[in-house]
């Protein structure tokens, strides 16, 4: 059950926090892993050096900044050939700006736009050509629990998440018929850095809402990962799978 081997895996945004996980996660699974990163290369060279040691394979870090499209694109191009196969993409990377309506920064909300949502589409698009070659791939789109019901002081972010919703759904729909699944995964408060520097007070009042009655860790988003991108999963697609401890359900 969840074999990956033989699998190429990209995971961008997997050199810190989530993403490191379902890096790990999936080499454990048998899965060649490319690492993805933009700033944190001591830490994609870390990780990596740590699946090679424990889940021996042609694991690398590479870097590139998914809110480019040309950078994006011509660097997957580049790992196509180098791999000759790319089986699943994590469309992981991500970054949050938070900011009342009222102060809301057209620079900050075409950052939050361009590397959220465009950030994600591309690398779909760059891998799919191959995908319908191999008529097989798993793509899985990373969203957030705030896209579902939404937070004061995360408009922009909220609005980014919940399109990523309505692209896994389109995309779904084009390509179901060579093979390959679409999904988003919604993640409700997770143990990250960002987290971890929140006051007590606030991680007790966030605990409070859900509720299994804690936060959740990012080994509990990488489980759900290797389901979606495995075998088992195959006829799941254009689905969102809603890993939050019951904070928001449907």
């Amino acid at each position: 059950m969840f074999n990956l081997t033989g699998k190429i895996a990209l995971v961008t945004g997997g050199s810190r926090g989530i993403g490191s996980e379902i890096c790990r996660k999936l080499a454990s699974m048998g899965a060649t892993l490319i690492v993805n990163y933009n700033s944190s290369s001591a830490s994609a060279e870390k990780l990596v050096t740590e699946l090679i040691e424990l889940y021996p394979a042609k694991h690398c870090a590479v870097k590139f900044n998914v809110s480019d499209p040309i950078e994006t694109t011509t660097t997957i191009e580049n790992l196509i050939k180098e791999y000759k196969r790319i089986d699943i993409l994590i469309a992981n990377a991500g970054i949050s700006i938070d900011g009342l309506l009222l102060r809301l920064n057209t620079d900050d909300a075409s950052k939050l736009w361009n590397t959220n949502v465009m950030g994600s589409i591309i690398p779909a698009k760059a891998v799919m050509k191959q995908m319908m070659k191999q008529k097989h791939g798993r793509i899985v789109f990373m969203g957030s629990v705030v896209g579902d019901m939404g937070n004061a002081g995360q408009t922009m972010y909220s609005t980014t998440k919940a399109a990523l919703g309505g692209a896994t759904k389109s995309i779904a729909r084009e390509y179901a018929n060579r093979g390959i699944t679409v999904n988003v995964i919604n993640p409700g408060f997770i143990q990250t850095d960002m987290t971890s520097e929140m006051s007590e007070e606030a991680k007790q009042y966030i605990t409070g809402q859900i509720p299994v009655g804690y936060i959740g860790s990012p080994e509990d988003i990488a489980a759900g990962v290797v389901y979606l991108v495995s075998d088992e999963a195959k006829y799941i697609t254009g689905q969102t799978l809603r890993i939050n401890g019951g904070l928001y359900m449907e």
